[in-house]
């Protein structure tokens, strides 16, 4: 008599760097998603109502290898597990409460009674960092749909219902779900591990925070207080002081792994590329922390000698007036002035110092991440960039042709097909889309000629990943940037290979772009170039002796 053999549960392709495995629920999803982490490949875990998404490396596992493996790789045993309860102590009444009662069916006195007898489970953790999607709501109150128009700005603390869930607000961003509370709890301290107070899997009850219920309230919290200017940590030497900062300058490093369970995006550079290039020219890391500049950039007082490379959109650099270009090495003294100005056949250029910068750290990285706030944030006046030791040699100049075209995306089929008709790549390919005003780090939004055709209604909330082109329901489709939401709820008809996701950084609104469907082979092939052209564009060493 033979075992009867292991099951195998369907995996999608997600691009070239990720996949998505189906599951039957939350409890399924955690009990993967930790079989994943046990097994040691993957970058990222992302739970997701019915869903686990697992990005990995491809230069370290194959495609089809990680496919399989997630296919068939058993589950872990959940059934000894003893959930964490947490209480949340809540000021009942919000802007939402009267609207909630009529659509429950229920009183204002009511609607706290079910809120305080339910025992709710965290089912997925995301949306924005720590936000917790909770299940177990009493039949009235699942009755309660999302609100026609979303908020601009829900303040943090905000407890919230919308289709079946109950969440939290972590921190003020838009939302559209309904508002019947608050809490003073911290659900989540970028500052403090493990950041998030709540994972998938905890038990939540919510309890009564004072006697009297508040006031509704429609005002929002004005944005953070305007923080003092940085200095380097005691023995770290200080490379510039800014004098301007420019339209929109941050650091980033390569980003912040393993967090993703959080809601916390990665961030890093927008344009990966050009950023590893600058490093790679000063003999950093690929991944060590650089300016990123957005269209104009800042102006820099040297405190100390060093060497840095301008890198990405052809700006315009000088030096104490003299104009020294970019893509190659050069060499500043102390006293000497920086100035990066328009950036200008493109939107971003990065700025490299010899030994990386060195700026506060937030958990886990120096990059800044637009949509949550998570990072040190924007350079102010006043702000005094420390440097690391450097280590690697300096090269020269950068050698040979650079990617030029930062308007074409070579896209792979998305994981969401039944969505789509079946020729929506070809439809998606023949289009003429237009990057959008309101495009981002988070994504870009395009205005498409004819909108894309999708079925109605929305995704469960699942795993989302650099480069998706997420399909609305007004069809104008918006490519995921590196600060986008680790959970969403739109389908997704193509995803940007990894090859091509510098591009997202340098696009600028009023450009018109193309998406070009390619094959996996494609992808690998364009994998590799890229990865050569990081080994092998920068030349020469610094300084160059004639002779």
């Amino acid at each position: 008599m033979t075992a009867d053999p292991p099951t195998r549960r369907r995996v999608r392709r997600v691009g070239d760097t990720a996949l998505l495995a189906e599951v039957d629920g939350p409890r399924p999803a955690r009990a993967l998603a930790a079989a994943v982490t046990a097994a040691g490949w993957a970058e990222e875990v992302v739970i997701g109502l019915r869903s686990v998404l697992v990005v990995y490396d491809p230069a370290a596992v194959s495609p089809a290898d990680a496919a399989e493996a997630l296919a068939a790789l058993p589950p872990v045993d959940l059934r000894g597990e003893v959930p964490r309860e947490v209480r949340v102590p809540v000021a009942f009444g919000g802007p939402d409460t009267d609207d909630v009662c009529r659509l429950a069916g229920v009183g204002p006195d009511e609607l706290v009674d079910l809120f305080t007898d339910a025992v709710l489970e965290v089912a997925v953790v995301g949306f924005s960092p720590g936000f917790p999607y909770l299940t177990g709501l009493p039949d009235a109150l699942c009755r309660v749909p999302r609100r026609d128009q979303p908020r601009v700005n829900v303040p943090a603390g905000s407890v919230a219902l919308a289709g079946g869930f109950a969440g939290i607000y972590p921190q003020p961003t838009p939302g559209g779900w309904q508002l019947v509370g608050r809490t003073d709890l911290t659900l989540f301290d970028p500052h403090v591990p493990p950041y998030a107070l709540l994972r998938a899997g905890d038990r939540v009850r919510f309890e009564l925070a004072v006697s009297t219920r508040i006031t509704p309230s429609t005002t929002t919290p004005t944005g953070p207080g305007t923080r003092p200017p940085w200095s380097p940590p005691p023995g770290v030497p200080e490379a510039f002081v800014v004098e301007q900062p420019g339209l929109l300058t941050v650091v980033q490093d390569g980003g912040r792994r393993g967090l993703a369970y959080a809601g916390v995006p990665r961030a890093g550079p927008a344009d990966p590329l050009a950023h590893g290039l600058a490093n790679r020219l000063v003999g950093n890391p690929v991944e060590a922390a650089a300016l990123e500049v957005t269209a104009a950039g800042p102006v820099l007082r040297c405190t100390t000698a060093g060497h840095l490379a301008v890198v990405g959109g052809q700006a315009a650099v000088s030096i104490d007036g003299h104009p020294v270009g970019s893509g190659h090495v050069v060499p500043v003294a102390a006293g000497q002035r920086v100035s990066i100005g328009a950036v200008g056949d493109a939107l971003r250029s990065y700025v490299a110092w010899a030994g990386g910068l060195v700026v506060p750290t937030v958990a886990g990285s120096r990059s800044t991440d637009r949509l949550s706030g998570v990072g040190p944030g924007p350079l102010i006046v006043g702000d005094r960039i420390g440097a690391g030791p450097a280590a690697g040699s300096l090269h020269d100049h950068l050698a040979g042709p650079r990617p030029a075209d930062h308007t074409t995306f070579r896209v792979l089929p998305g994981p969401h097909p039944e969505w789509f008709p079946a020729d929506v790549l070809d439809m998606l390919a023949a289009a003429d889309l237009v990057v959008g005003d309101a495009s981002d780090r988070v994504g870009l939004r395009l205005r498409p000629s004819r909108p894309v055709q999708r079925r109605s209604g929305e995704l469960d909330s699942q795993g989302m990943v650099t480069g998706a082109v997420q399909v609305p329901p007004d069809g104008h489709p918006v490519v995921l940037g590196p600060d986008h939401a680790t959970l969403g709820g739109y389908p997704v008809a193509a995803v940007v290979i990894g090859a091509d996701r510098w591009k997202l950084g340098q696009c600028r609104p009023g450009d018109r772009v193309r998406l070009l469907p390619v094959s996996e082979a494609a992808a690998a092939d364009a994998r590799a170039a890229a990865s050569r052209l990081l080994d092998t564009a920068p030349v020469g060493c610094y300084p160059v002796v004639a002779g």
